[in-house]
């Protein structure tokens, strides 16, 4: 065979196993495209299906991607976050202002769910369950000495709207248990936790940790109701306050401000400045008002303490707010999880950005800072930070600060007396609740036969609860330390007195003890009794830190 012949019949042979080796060779050494041509997302997807392809063992990629998303969300500021489709419902619910459940506030008392509270008109009080009896089976499952948590009975016991549930009830006196079926309803959530009046002229309203979809309906049912026992001035309580709906702060405040007053401006890089003013149409425009906040006030609280101070149309007293003035706008996803993204920074009246400073990917100190405040001493003297903050002129001339928090007009420190180490023990393993409940328990007859809660708080301060406590106390693992336990009495007995006070007389009640020798609630009745929260006497009285 010639050399032309042998060529025509090796040539396509070699250039068959030539094209093979190079397929082999470039899927052993391929990259995921050239230098650039996959960014972002593209990076992100070819990532995924490589694992999904390629990956040694079978991997959940549902799970994989939810473990993902919250750390490239958290990535960008504090803030900004992914939810997933568990958690977006419980905050659905704290925004909405409702949940489908049977209506009834429960303690876990050794070991056992007992009944503290019903909601008026609600699914349990139509079926019969009344206050003290005790959830022994849901559906035929035993769930008392089951050892179960605050979360895993909310989750048996809330549910679809119409739903029913068989629960096994024992009632004190009974030797017997008693089937109730209830029929799940939709159950209320206050963000308005009290509104009563501190003196015969001021009333006092206390938000919830958030401001919700019903925060303003409240709010406004709240100053009827004080109006209507003669209120003409009022103390405004947002510590603890983290936000929620800016819809909801502008309305609330708009009860307090005169038309065409700027309450809030967001602006950001793709979102057009947008600006809320006040409409004239609130009932609240000639009364004295204190605003009441603490380091945990943050976001919707802030702006509505912002345009109190902006337009001195009151005074804001206690320490420097959390300072969140970042706009998170929503995309949902189809399996109900969602995107919160900070799209803006809001600003108050007079151009401040309450947002404090951070760091990109160094969250963990943010986090910290209101820790770090409390060991650097911020909370019983004027914080240092306000030596760094940007000030701004409020509408009447005074001086306002602003790049990490609000600052209040007037600074009270905490309370720190009483607080001490056998305190602190006490009250962070839970044992003067846990006590005040089996107190409540054993004793409810009697608790249960007073009229009003002031009654009942007299003839506690009468009951030798605090030396009760303290052998409850020793007994859980807690000793005896005389000389803390007398420097922190009150303090405990306080709080004991309304633990049990809000046992037999609800929510607001609870507040209304808790509060008596509230320093802050102090100062506020002080600066209006004495006329220091009129709009002349704060444009005309530079308010200084003290």
């Amino acid at each position: 065979m010639n050399a032309g012949k042998k060529a025509r019949i090796w040539l396509p042979l070699w250039i068959g196993v030539s094209i093979a080796l190079g397929i082999f060779i470039g899927s052993r050494y391929s990259q995921f495209g050239r230098s650039g041509s996959v960014e972002g997302s593209g990076k992100i997807d070819a990532v995924l299906n490589y694992v999904r392809e390629s990956y040694v063992d079978t991997v959940n990629m549902r799970q994989l991607v939810e473990d993902a998303l919250p750390n490239i969300i958290r990535e960008l500021d504090p803030h900004s976050e992914y939810i997933s489709a568990t958690d977006m419902r419980r905050v659905n619910e704290d925004l909405e202002g409702h949940f489908s459940g049977i209506g009834v506030n429960f303690y876990v008392l050794r070991d056992t769910i007992v009944v503290t509270g019903i909601v008026p008109g609600g699914p349990s009080e139509a079926a019969g369950i009344i206050h003290w009896d005790r959830i022994v089976t849901v559906n035929d499952t035993l769930v008392a000495g089951t050892k179960l948590r605050n979360e895993e009975v909310m989750e048996k016991l809330r549910g679809e709207m119409g739903s029913e549930v068989k629960l096994g009830i024992l009632r004190p006196g009974d030797d017997y248990l008693r089937e109730i079926i209830v029929t799940r309803g939709d159950i209320p959530m206050n963000s308005v936790n009290a509104a009563y009046m501190l003196t015969n002229k001021i009333g006092f309203i206390k938000l919830g940790k958030n401001f919700g979809f019903n925060t303003f309906s409240e709010f406004i049912s709240a100053i009827s109701k004080l109006k209507s026992q003669g209120a003409n001035s009022f103390v405004i309580d947002l510590r603890g306050n983290v936000g929620g709906s800016l819809d909801v702060v502008v309305a609330m405040v708009n009860e307090f401000l005169n038309r065409g007053d700027l309450i809030v401006y967001t602006q950001g890089r793709n979102f057009p400045r947008t600006d809320s003013y006040a409409n004239g149409s609130g009932t609240c425009k000639e009364d004295d008002v204190v605003v009441l906040i603490d380091e945990f006030s943050a976001s919707a609280s802030e702006i509505f303490a912002g345009a109190v101070q902006d337009h001195d149309r009151g005074l804001v007293i206690g320490r420097r707010s959390f300072g969140k003035g970042l706009v998170q706008g929503q995309r949902n996803f189809p399996d109900g999880s969602a995107v919160r993204l900070t799209v803006a920074r809001y600003y108050t009246a007079s151009g401040r950005s309450i947002q404090r400073g951070y760091e990109r990917g160094r969250y963990d100190e943010y986090e910290m800072e209101a820790i770090n405040r409390y060991i650097e001493g911020d909370y019983v003297n004027v914080d240092t930070v306000s030596n760094h903050l940007i000030p701004f002129q409020t509408a009447g001339g005074r001086t306002v600060y602003g790049g990490g928090g609000i600052m209040p007009d007037i600074f009270v420190p905490r309370d720190t007396a009483g607080i001490n180490p056998y305190y602190n023990m006490v009250v962070n393993n839970r044992l003067d609740e846990k006590y005040a409940m089996l107190y409540s328990d054993m004793n409810r007859e009697k608790l249960n036969s007073f009229d009003t809660w002031q009654e009942l708080y007299r003839y506690l301060q009468q009951q030798p609860l605090l030396l009760n406590l303290v052998s409850f106390a020793d007994h859980n693992g807690i000793r005896r330390r005389p000389y803390y336990v007398q420097e922190s009495s009150e303090l405990l007995e306080n709080v004991m007195y309304a633990y049990i006070i809000r046992n037999f007389f609800g929510e607001e009640a609870f507040w209304a003890a808790y509060h008596k020798e509230d320093p802050l609630i102090k100062k506020g009745i002080e600066l209006i009794e004495t006329g220091k929260t009129t709009h002349q006497s704060i444009v005309t009285e530079e308010y200084k830190l003290n």
